[in-house]
């Protein structure tokens, strides 16, 4: 029968699937109870349990990338570099920075994932209205128009995630699916929406979606965080209402022959200022209407501390920054990744010179400013706050952020409970090359969102949720939306500089133009939010990515040093040519959906 599926259909339909406090994988009991190898999908949508479940599954389409090795999101932008160069191993950020690729290559493929689950959303939204058991429950119409709207905002979720890596794609809308994992013909030969098309839907989607959401998780009881709420939705529109305003698909004449076969344009080359004011208006109604603020926490002593703030932020479960957050994650595994080897981690994810450059002093000076205070050679002779005596100056006297998120030579690790460690990355150190390919290849490893009471060594982890979206991006989406359409507008320097406050940062200078402002805000968005998924999106969607992700990429030189203070290693060095083509802005559409539907076309230069 059509509406049966087989036992090995449940597995991939339920992946992952969890029990109603979502995200927390308990898979065993609802497959336990298949008689036999088969389930009626109709069975689904009668019980509460399963539609519950199912609900549960299509949040598991929201990707887990907590741990962030094996996405590309930072080891295929300009902060950082994945060490490990196995072929197959799914680690696709090497290939692709050195131009090995294709549009066969299949290299981060999401497309397919990111359309089952929207298919999964649409079955959901049509079929859950059924559901006796939930009808005959007092409250039960209510919670099952709960459950639409959060179908609704995932669906919206995905096609976002969609056209943020493959540009304008295919919209399904609520048309009548078959009930099998795979597309109908029919459904198998659409060709691609416009750009436009694309993030109006998604905005509408979501606008619709939060009419029946809680409006944020403080107004949910505990079980349920993590689940969509009106802030969730919002959020999103503000991500995807900016990229929309950006160069890359704001007036990008490079698009001009982006066509369907019918000759249909999917993006728009006519430049639009008026959205820039969408994108700056989505994310001011999150600083109106919610009670969102920028953490803070103070020291032992009772006061503030931008370190303490700015670290933590990621360690204090679902504080007043956090807007969305993956309850279940795999945080232990990115902290096994980034702990040096001296604590039996593996080092894997380092930090390019690039991003080491770009932090400040704590006077707040670059490192190239006109009468800055920063200094690159040579060993300090006295203890600060952060660095101890003997440490090479080009760490010394830097903005609290860079302890917050980077490891260097001679940097102590963030765990004591077994005695003090020194990270060293020099080539014979106990984080080096030599003998091992646990390492980083620039001599830097990423620190951020690693909690100090975790012990990599004994396999003991601080579980709290993954943080996906925060109130600073929000606040960094506003404030460069703004710039563009009504730049002096105050509340441009009253957020950057609420930003940088927190970090422990001077304040921006008065009186600077629109060009001069927007370097400011690119440069606080990459320091505030590196090693957070977000820069290799910004590249592109600023359209700079030719200049940023090509060319010579510098760390320390990680073949020499035998001790700390062998001054040979620090010089800038060379780990890697990348290699970024115009067409690399896109990723292209996997070969196999091309084979499958006739009428969708490749991303331009694949």
């Amino acid at each position: 029968m059509k509406n049966l599926i087989n036992l090995h259909k449940l597995l991939i339909v339920f992946l992952g699937i969890s029990t109603i406090t979502l995200l927390n994988a308990c898979q065993k009991g609802f497959l336990d109870q298949v008689p036999d190898d088969r389930i009626t999908i109709e069975k689904v949508f009668q019980r509460q349990k399963y539609s519950e479940e199912y609900l549960a599954n299509i949040y598991n389409y929201i990707p887990n990338e907590a741990y962030r090795n094996t996405t590309i999101w930072d080891g295929a932008s300009d902060d950082a570099d994945i060490t490990y160069d196995r072929p197959g191993s799914g680690y696709d950020s090497y290939p692709i920075n050195l131009g090995n690729w294709n549009a066969a290559s299949n290299y981060y493929n999401k497309w397919t994932a990111n359309y089952r689950g929207i298919r999964s959303a649409t079955y959901f939204i049509q079929h859950i209205g059924a559901n006796a058991e939930l009808l005959a429950q007092s409250g039960g119409p209510e919670r099952i128009t709960q459950y639409i709207a959060e179908a609704r905002a995932l669906r919206a979720i995905l096609y976002y995630n969609l056209v943020r890596q493959y540009g304008p794609v295919i919209l399904l809308g609520d048309e009548m699916i078959s009930g099998d994992i795979e597309p109908s013909a029919e459904e198998a030969n659409k060709p691609r929406s416009s750009f436009d098309e694309c993030i109006s839907y998604i905005v509408s989607e979501l606008d619709l979606a939060a009419l029946d959401l809680k409006k944020n998780y403080t107004d949910q009881v505990s079980t349920d965080y993590g689940r969509m709420t009106q802030a969730v939705c919002y959020a999103y529109q503000s991500k995807a209402l900016l990229l929309a305003a950006s160069p890359q698909f704001n007036g990008n004449m490079d698009y001009s022959n982006f066509k369907n076969g019918d000759g249909k344009a999917l993006v728009n080359t006519q430049y639009d200022a008026n959205k820039w004011k969408l994108a700056a208006d989505a994310a001011k109604r999150i600083i109106t209407e919610f009670n969102f603020a920028l953490f803070r926490k103070n020291n032992a002593a009772g006061v503030f501390d931008p370190y303490l703030s700015t670290r933590d932020v990621f360690l204090v479960p679902w504080n007043s920054e956090v807007i969305f957050a993956r309850v279940s994650n795999n945080l232990s595994g990115w902290e096994r990744s980034v702990a040096p080897r001296v604590v039996s981690g593996y080092a894997a994810v380092a930090v390019t010179q690039q991003l080491v450059d770009e932090f400040e002093t704590g006077t707040g000076k670059r490192i190239n400013d006109a009468g800055t205070d920063y200094i690159e050679t040579g060993f300090s002779t006295v203890a600060t706050k952060y660095t101890t005596v003997g440490t090479y100056n080009m760490y010394v006297n830097r903005e609290p952020r860079f302890y917050v998120n980077v490891s260097y030579n001679g940097s102590q690790w963030l765990n004591t409970s077994e005695g003090i460690k020194i990270v060293e990355t020099f080539f014979t150190g106990n984080t080096g090359k030599k003998g091992s390919w646990d390492f980083p290849r620039t001599g830097y490893i990423a620190r951020k969102n690693v909690d100090p009471n975790s012990n990599v060594r004994t396999s003991v982890y601080v579980a709290r949720p993954f943080v996906m979206i925060r109130y600073a991006e929000i606040l960094l989406n506003y404030i460069e939306a703004l710039n563009e359409y009504d730049p002096g507008n105050a509340d441009i320097l009253l957020y950057l500089n609420q930003i940088r406050n927190r970090a422990g940062v001077p304040n921006v200078q008065t009186g600077l133009g629109q060009s001069e402002m927007r370097e400011k805000i690119r440069h606080e968005r990459r320091v505030e939010l590196c090693l957070e998924g977000l820069r290799y999106t910004d590249t592109r969607r600023w359209k700079i990515a030719e200049q940023t992700d090509g060319g010579a990429f510098y760390g320390m030189n990680v073949d020499t040093g035998t001790k700390l203070a062998d001054e040979v290693f620090y010089q800038r060095t060379m780990f890697e040519r990348r290699v970024f083509l115009k067409h690399y802005y896109l990723f292209p559409i996997p070969q196999e959906e091309l084979d499958r539907d006739k009428n969708l076309v490749q991303n331009p230069g694949w």
